[in-house]
């Protein structure tokens, strides 16, 4: 057959959402916002980075304005749900007594507040040529251990007091902060070491002050201490997800690959050659959990709070290269399970399922993962109703055509699935069908329904081989129903997936001699989706993962027409006869004659 109008439907061509650059200018003083208290568990929170200060400390030169505008920024201005402030090193230039006690009364603002924060001494806070054994410096009696007793992050510091560790809570979890030395000994790698396997569940952040140099293009390499610190405390601990250092510069980073094969980010960071001596800028990595990105920004909160900039002063606001603003895309879930695996909560009984007005519920128990569902068998309906579903194979197909799975999504009630290998060319597939007697073959849903199901599309999905396969339809065409509107030999009802990956719902309603048709929105292969499709009686709409879609039609539709044929599921149909079976992984499925509200979805 040939594609009918609404599959030859142009997708428009996703314009990308252009990232606008935050209006920093416009950031208020700090006497006009009150004071900011973090929330711990909002998904959305920020690490704020300080590099290296060393030249607004400069012996009589330099001025701590710039850096007691960013600490008022982060403890009253800032917008971003700021948890902790990591300081880089090198906060003085010289290392002198008098220099460490300006900038002492500096982060005595933090101090009165109770905010956390670390530090750790950079080669010119102390003498250069000496590791984390050196002793007693004005670095230590300023911003030692006993400073940070009183953080409520702070949860300890190494003999020599030279390497510390905090750990902060943000996202409704918590993360580990080491705070190295600029040159921590063997003993100090070794107490990096042990805070790791005394915290064995808690992705960690490593801030030392010499790690990566990079280039005028950005990309980051390793000193050779550098990767001394690698070959010794990061490549075999994959705890540590994100590197910090400041020392060189220009700014750049980098992605290396640890013992266990997975991503650490390689970041360094500093602005001491800019104007002002970097004018205090801070580096804002804000973790969005929710979305899997650290979406990072660089800025000057004393620039941007002043009234008059000259051309110089407006260049230097915010860094906008792609150095120092940028995205991390990261699925936290899957780096992290190897240390901190998300806990899967445990099944629902199939009974806990079977609201009032249930008129199917389907899910894929009894099979070993990865062997084939046998030609003659029966998922029987939980409902205990008759809506049996039996094995169909596509002539030509092998039966692993459709196979039992044990992947399954962490919402779905049941903890298995189906994988189904339908493709458009070659024809291939298997499918379930309802049974000849069900009695939901007769139903017209005149008063309402919804329809659920738990899916998961394979990572070839969009290769043009599996647009419009079916994930729940009607064997039976609008035509067989009655209908004559739009393409008549279109099933008489289909959920559906377009070559991209959109959902849609196709009906023939009773009320309508046109089909009715939701569409949903492009979905992203390899992850699992839940959909519902509710009609109160009169209008239809369509919930993606519990929200609604945009492109849900207005114009009543009354119940379904019906054509006498069976339901299936996984396959869609055309003209009475079976198309194009689904590719993927198929979990729970329900049916209900009423309109479900979101809290009563199968979500959990």
């Amino acid at each position: 057959m040939t594609d009918t109008s609404r599959r030859t439907f142009l997708l428009g061509a996703g314009a990308a959402a252009a990232a606008t650059l935050p209006n920093v200018l416009a950031a208020p003083a700090a006497e006009a916002r009150g004071h900011r208290r973090p929330d711990p568990e909002d998904p959305r929170f920020t690490l704020v980075v300080m590099p290296d200060t060393q030249y607004l400390f400069d012996e009589d030169r330099g001025d701590a304005a710039p850096l007691d505008a960013s600490l008022r920024y982060v403890l009253d201005e800032a917008d971003d749900n700021v948890v902790f402030l990591a300081h880089l090193g090198d906060l003085t230039q010289n290392g002198r007594p008098d220099e460490f006690a300006r900038i002492s009364r500096s982060f005595q603002t933090l101090d009165r507040r109770r905010f956390p924060y670390s530090t750790l001494a950079g080669n010119h806070d102390i003498d250069g040529s000496t590791d984390d054994q050196r002793g007693r410096t004005p670095y230590l009696d300023a911003f030692g251990p006993q400073r940070q007793r009183t953080s409520p992050t702070f949860r300890g510091a190494s003999k020599d007091g030279y390497n510390s560790y905090h750990v902060f809570r943000g996202g409704g979890r918590d993360w580990l902060l080491l705070a190295l030395d600029w040159r921590p000994s063997a003993g100090g790698l070794n107490w990096a070491k042990q805070v790791l396997a005394q915290h064995p569940a808690l992705p960690a952040i490593l801030t030392i002050h010499e790690l990566v140099w990079a280039g005028d293009d950005g990309q980051a390499q390793f000193s050779t201490f550098g990767e001394h610190v690698w070959q010794e405390l990061v490549q075999g601990n994959d705890q540590i997800f994100l590197t910090l250092n400041g020392h060189y510069w220009p700014s750049g980073r980098t992605v290396r690959k640890n013992a266990a094969g997975h991503d650490v980010h390689v970041h360094i960071t500093n602005y001491q050659d800019r104007y002002y001596g970097g004018s205090a800028m801070i580096r804002l990595y804000q973790f969005d959990l929710a979305r899997g990105v650290i979406d990072v920004r660089t800025f000057s909160p004393w620039l941007a709070a002043q009234d008059h900039l000259t051309e110089m002063q407006q260049v230097e606001v915010e860094r906008s290269g792609a150095a120092d603003y940028f995205s991390l895309e990261i699925d936290f879930a899957e780096r992290f399970k190897g240390f901190a695996p998300v806990p899967v909560p445990p099944g629902r009984p199939a009974k806990q399922l079977l609201i009032p007005g249930t008129v199917a519920y389907w899910r894929f128990e009894g099979g070993q993962d990865g062997k084939p569902v046998p030609d003659d068998v029966v998922v029987r309906d939980q409902t205990g109703r008759g809506n049996d579903l039996t094995r169909v194979t596509v002539p030509g197909s092998g039966p692993d055509a459709l196979e039992y799975s044990g992947e399954f999504s962490p919402r779905q009630p049941s903890r298995t699935s189906l994988r189904f290998g339908g493709s458009r060319n070659p024809d291939r597939g298997a499918y379930l069908k309802t049974v000849d007697a069900a009695p939901m073959n007769r139903l017209k849903f005149d008063c309402g329904y919804t329809v659920e199901a738990f899916f998961k599309l394979p990572p070839d999905f969009k290769d043009g081989h599996h647009g419009w396969c079916g994930l729940f339809s009607r064997l039976g065409s609008g035509a067989a129903a009655g209908k004559t509107g739009d393409d008549p030999k279109e099933s008489a009802a289909t959920l559906s997936l377009s070559d991209g990956g959109e959902l849609q719902w196709a009906v023939y309603p009773l009320n309508q001699d046109r089909t009715s048709t939701n569409w949903g929105h492009e979905l992203a292969v390899g992850k699992w989706w839940h959909v519902a499709v509710v009609n109160d009686g009169r209008r239809t709409t369509m919930y993606v993962d519990g929200c609604p879609v945009v492109r849900n039609p207005a114009t009543p539709a009354v119940g379904l027409a019906d054509p006498g044929g069976p339901w299936l599921v996984g396959a869609s149909s055309y003209d009475g006869r079976v198309e194009r079976s689904f590719a993927g992984l198929l979990g729970d499925v329900r049916v209900v004659d009423r309109p479900l509200s979101v809290r009563e979805f199968m979500l959990g």
